[in-house]
């Protein structure tokens, strides 16, 4: 039997893959986060996985507070790098295949055409910077995989879709910055391409190394809430701004769209227009968020 450790399994994508996991009844999952399993301590880990032999171990654990990361960047490294270290050190005891997630701030979003997995990362941000730090870790090991998303969302967690359904029931008008260009990624997708790539792998082998997933198509953060409050009948404006008006301690890639003709052609996998993906989860919310 198939054995998939998944780590960060409250979050968003770990939530997501809880929910498809009924669809894989041959597949054993064992879902852990933080308050099961520590995967910054090596020796808790090791005690977890003693007895167990794991295929697969998905790493959906992650310091994911952007500007916080710039006077927390011990802590962000350890989660984001030293715990992908230890995660490598456990999948080679056994053979597993480590999937890895990393991001779009791996960039400085300088680029004027979608990024491939080969073109020079420059992160420009503490939180860039340790996500970095994770990829190369996860590289030391020839069966990773490594998953570079952006601009993700769902139905569980916090994230910039619940905002906006919020702040549109809130307020009269919204300012959102509009010079700032990327592709949504509805996290379900992101799960059921991890499934496809598992099963995937039994069949044909480890294709390991770094690939781009987000949703098809592109818009602005400003495009993405104006979406949101439209399929929601906000009576809220949405303004656009530019970056400059809205100041943050991290610095935002201006830019962060994905080529993913890779996945696609790698795993044979179809991904959805944000717009589709986007409608999808909006019809799963509770209507009283």
């Amino acid at each position: 039997m198939i054995q998939i450790l998944i780590t960060g399994s409250k979050g968003q994508l770990g939530s997501e893959l809880q929910t498809l996991a009924i669809r894989y009844p041959d597949w054993k999952f064992v879902f852990t986060d933080i308050d099961v399993l520590d995967i910054t301590d090596l020796h808790s880990l090791e005690s977890f996985c003693k007895g167990q032999r794991f295929s697969y171990i998905i790493n959906c654990a992650a310091y994911t507070a952007v500007d916080k990361a710039e006077n927390e960047q011990a802590l962000a490294l350890k989660i984001n790098c030293d715990a992908v270290k230890n995660l490598v050190t456990i999948a080679a005891k056994s053979q597993a295949t480590l999937i890895h997630v990393s991001t779009d701030y791996v960039f400085d979003g300088t680029s004027a055409l979608p990024y491939t997995e080969n073109q020079a990362i420059n992160p420009q941000s503490a939180y860039g910077r340790t996500k970095a730090a994770g990829e190369q870790e996860a590289l030391k090991y020839d069966r990773s995989i490594i998953l570079r998303t952006a601009w993700l969302y769902s139905t569980f967690g916090n994230n910039f879709m619940k905002t906006m359904l919020r702040l549109g029931k809130e307020k009269n008008e919204l300012r959102v910055v509009f010079d700032q260009i990327g592709s949504p990624t509805y996290a379900e997708d992101l799960a059921l391409a991890i499934l496809q790539i598992i099963d995937f792998t039994e069949n044909q082998g480890v294709k390991s190394g770094i690939y781009h997933f987000s949703n098809e198509g592109v818009c602005s953060w400003y495009d993405f809430a104006w979406e949101i409050l439209q399929f929601a009948k906000s009576n809220c404006k949405v303004l656009p701004i530019e970056s400059k008006d809205y100041p943050t301690p991290a610095k935002r890639p201006a830019f962060s769209v994905f080529n993913k003709t890779k996945i696609k052609q790698t795993f044979q996998i179809e991904i959805p227009y944000w717009k589709t993906s986007l409608y999808k989860c909006l019809n799963k919310m509770p209507k009283t968020i």
